[in-house]
């Protein structure tokens, strides 16, 4: 019997210490070290520029320096493995973007669960994509794709890489509209755009920041965005949704992970400092320039968000036999 006192009461005194621990270590947060940023594209991309605009002014609001450190490769699932594999302390985070959602499906094997391994802290926001067409096309709107697609007139589209969001997106709207539709993949919106606006491939799907300046330019014609509403940087284009798919949305998006295990004061307190940065005028108007649409919120509605994301993007991977690049 005082054995099992004392075993009894050396597992309480643990698990108050572990308690006081986690709870010290909230308090003192983020006191002990710089925090990291892991972007997990490469430098240059919409990822790694997100991760900059957030880092100083976030920096300046918690006093502690902000180092972002790229980890790219394999559509983001590299870094993000980092991220689940590092100490769960609040000085490790991760920048992603929408293949966060699609990689579960899409890539076997992943050395991490994307739901159990890590912690959602914000969704920073969303964009639409563009599916456009070069100047001289004989698509004038987003109704002739669609009648050609039915017609069966060997419409083909290019997107950035096989697995990506606007991939995914267009053989989830060839297979709820029974369009027969062909992916042109490309590495990159670099290479996609140089094709798309020599007329090489009909049409194009790629974010609101890669297509817009060939927009404005006159060299691409812009038929539909993707997103649910119409985009603030594109008013006149009308949404799929609006053209015949109702319910359609397909945004692409930002988000600020961690590792599961972070303190939840600190998960909290992160969550709270970045939304502030997001209400920032000069932040959000540098995003625009990104053609990023802020959202901000609590770390419930980004992982509702997510979890979403996920399910509906397996469904097409599988329903599509889409394999990676």
């Amino acid at each position: 019997m005082t054995k099992w006192i004392f075993r009894t009461a050396l597992a309480v005194s643990a698990a108050g210490l572990c308690a006081f621990s986690l709870g010290a270590a909230a308090q003192a947060w983020p006191a002990k070290q710089p925090i990291k940023f892991i972007a997990v594209f490469p430098p240059g991309g919409s990822v790694d520029q997100v991760a900059r605009i957030l880092a100083q002014p976030l920096s300046q609001q918690l006093g502690q320096s902000i180092i972002v450190e790229n980890k790219g490769g394999a559509s983001g699932s590299i870094g993000t493995a980092a991220v689940a594999a590092a100490a769960p302390d609040g000085y490790t985070f991760g920048v992603v973007f929408d293949t966060h959602g699609v990689n579960p499906s899409l890539i076997p094997g992943l050395p991490f669960d994307t739901r159990k391994d890590l912690a959602p802290v914000i969704l920073i926001g969303t964009s639409a994509m563009v599916l456009a067409t070069y100047s001289g096309s004989e698509y004038k709107t987003f109704a002739d794709v669609v009648a050609a697609a039915k017609a069966k007139k060997n419409v083909n589209y290019g997107s950035i890489g096989s697995g990506s969001l606007g991939h995914l997106a267009m053989a989830l709207l060839g297979k709820s509209g029974n369009l027969d539709w062909q992916h042109v993949p490309y590495k990159g919106g670099g290479p996609l755009m140089t094709d798309a606006v020599a007329g090489h491939v009909p049409l194009s799907i790629g974010s609101v920041f890669v297509t817009k300046p060939h927009i404005d330019s006159g060299r691409l014609r812009p038929l539909a965005v993707t997103t649910s509403k119409r985009s603030p940087d594109l008013p006149n284009v009308p949404t799929v949704a609006e053209s015949g798919f109702a319910g359609f949305d397909a945004p692409a998006w930002w988000a600020i992970i961690a590792p599961a295990k972070t303190p939840p004061d600190v998960l909290k307190r992160m969550n709270e400092e970045l939304n502030k940065v997001l209400k920032n005028p000069d932040i959000a108007k540098k995003l625009s320039a990104q053609g990023i649409d802020i959202v901000g919120g609590t770390q419930e509605s980004a992982g509702v968000f997510i979890d979403k994301q996920i399910n509906i993007w397996a469904k097409v991977v599988k329903d599509n036999g889409i394999k990676a690049d």
